[in-house]
């Protein structure tokens, strides 16, 4: 195996990629080996559906089936190779369907059907023979005869398109689809699978992926505010209450509700966990009594919150890590998730899960009461944008920090929860992502009745981010990079790799990269992204500060 795709591998001695039996993230060779194969075979899928689209006759559960398939690839997602040998011969299957759905188009001999290893792939018909297969088509495939810069780039191209794929999926089990989007990753993936070369081009791909992901983002705020209502500003408890319990984490908020529809009335109160922290600012599900409070903290923490946890765990998109021995026989899984031996649940199908609720013991007592504020999205935070733009011309507020992105267990994480409580009185600190939990049970106090830490929500959520500080700029009649705005982002994992290009692909300029930065951005490449962007690497908390608001005085 090799993988670079998360920024645990700068953990290695080498610092540059999963190379043994087993990843730092718990992905064992065969696994990830698979997952190369599954991304080639993704590959086909797109060539054949993207000469469909060219024919008139588009193919949306081809494109369906390529937003799950890739969504299983990203880190801590899903662990077990059974699974992606079913989804290696289903993508087999797809393409070959799709290929006749071309050849029966009565204009099918205007377009040359598409040619090439990708297209030509036939799945093998045992693990060892798929796991050969693989070996010819890890990431870092024609590094020698490339270079690292080409192989890198196409790796970005990929993760930000896993990204990508990860978020289109989010809104398509709501049932919010766009055919552009579907357009879109047929291109991108097509794209990869022509081997491509040439870095400018590499590097204007990147953008457009960036530029995909703007949509799809703003697709998953219309999937998540139309299903379940507009965020608002919502005390949420973070101390348990006395009874039995189920704990749902992960982005899903359709699982969440169909558990809670299926727990009302059952004596069973539902926690969040992690990135699902938002669902409790949205009004269809906050309006479920039984939608109790959140409970533990960031994804890495979850071996030690769920082994304290007294009830089943349901984890329902990412972010799981091996579950440990305490736990193992009550957590569940749902959606792109998996890992060996855990019970999978489909179709909102939660009778297993309701069951061993009803049969631990939950809690025994009500812990003393403690709240963290969540919901200040666009709507909440534009609706006072009076008031904040009076405090900026006041002089009230000097600055604003966002704080994005993803938590982790690395060293040198700590830097986000010093930059955030080091943040003077007169900032403003947003927030979104799980790189929060490290900070928000402080109290930051506020600035004329607006709240110093304003927490924006999770990755799914950056549209909003966007949105605000799109009307902010138009309210003050400059650009984003001219407001008293300074981004300081926590990377992980793919979906990070696309919000990154998204805001590359906007022009927004100065943005501060960590803990440490991705091991397929060489240097030349980390070169190009400074001269264009100004990306810089974090340093610490306290020089960061006053070096952002030097620049903006």
């Amino acid at each position: 195996m090799f993988c670079y795709q998360c920024e645990q591998t700068t953990r290695l001695p080498s610092g540059d990629g999963c190379a043994s039996a087993k990843g730092l993230c718990g992905k064992d060779a065969t696994t990830a080996d698979l997952q190369d194969l599954l991304v080639h075979a993704v590959k086909g899928v797109a060539q054949q559906a993207r000469r469909a689209r060219a024919l008139g006759v588009p193919d949306h559960e081809a494109g369906a089936f390529m937003l799950h398939a890739l969504f299983t690839t990203l880190t801590n997602v899903n662990f077990n190779p059974t699974r992606f040998v079913t989804l290696l011969n289903e993508a087999a299957a797809v393409r070959d369907r799709v290929k006749a759905r071309c050849e029966a188009a009565p204009n099918a001999a205007t377009i040359a059907a598409p040619t090439g290893p990708a297209i030509e792939w036939t799945p093998a018909a045992d693990l060892e023979g798929l796991l050969v297969q693989a070996a010819a088509v890890p990431v870092n495939a024609g590094l020698a005869e490339v270079g690292e810069d080409v192989v890198g780039l196409r790796a970005l191209i990929l993760y930000g398109m896993k990204g990508v794929a990860a978020y289109a999926n989010h809104a398509a089990v709501l049932g919010y689809t766009r055919d552009t989007v579907f357009a879109g990753v047929e291109e991108a993936m097509d794209f990869l699978a022509s081997d491509p070369t040439d870095v400018p081009t590499l590097l204007d791909r990147a953008l457009s992926v960036g530029r995909l992901n703007l949509e799809v983002m703003e697709l998953l705020d219309a999937a998540n505010t139309g299903r379940f209502g507009t965020p608002c500003p919502t005390a949420v408890r973070v101390a348990p209450v006395a009874g039995k319990a189920i704990l749902v984490s992960g982005h899903d908020l359709g699982d969440l509700e169909a558990l809670l529809k299926q727990t009302a009335g059952k004596g069973i109160n539902v926690y969040t966990h992690g990135e699902m922290l938002p669902a409790h600012s949205y009004p269809t599900l906050k309006a479920y009594p039984h939608l109790v409070g959140n409970y533990g903290g960031a994804w890495q923490d979850q071996q030690t919150d769920f082994a304290n946890f007294p009830g089943p765990i349901l984890m329902t998109s990412n972010c799981i890590i091996e579950p440990g021995p305490r736990y193992r026989q009550r957590i569940f899984t749902a959606g792109p998730v998996g890992w060996p031996g855990l019970r999978h649940l489909t179709d909102h199908q939660f009778g297993p899960l309701v069951a061993a609720a009803l049969a631990l013991p939950g809690f025994k007592a009500d812990e003393p009461e403690q709240t963290i504020t969540v919901g200040f999205g666009r709507d909440a935070v534009l609706g006072v944008a009076g008031a904040v733009i009076d405090a900026v011309k006041a002089g009230d507020i000097r600055h604003f920090f966002l704080i994005g992105g993803c938590d982790g267990a690395a060293s040198g994480r700590n830097y986000y929860s010093d930059f955030a409580t080091g943040a003077p009185d007169d900032t403003v600190v947003l927030t979104l992502g799980c790189a929060k939990y490290r900070f928000n049970r402080h109290e930051f106090g506020a600035i004329g009745g607006i709240p110093r830490l304003l927490d924006l929500g999770q990755c799914n959520d950056s549209y909003s981010a966007i949105r605000i500080a799109g009307a902010l700029a138009e309210a003050f009649d400059c650009s984003v990079n001219d407001l008293p705005l300074s981004l300081v982002v926590s990377w992980f994992e793919q979906k990070a790799a696309a919000v990154l290009l998204t805001l590359l692909a906007l022009g927004i300029r100065n943005i501060r990269l960590g803990p440490t930065l991705p091991a397929f951005i060489t240097p030349n490449v980390l070169a190009t992204l400074v001269d264009g962007f100004g990306i810089q690497p974090i340093t610490n908390a306290q020089d960061d500060i006053a070096a952002a608001l030097n620049r903006a005085a």
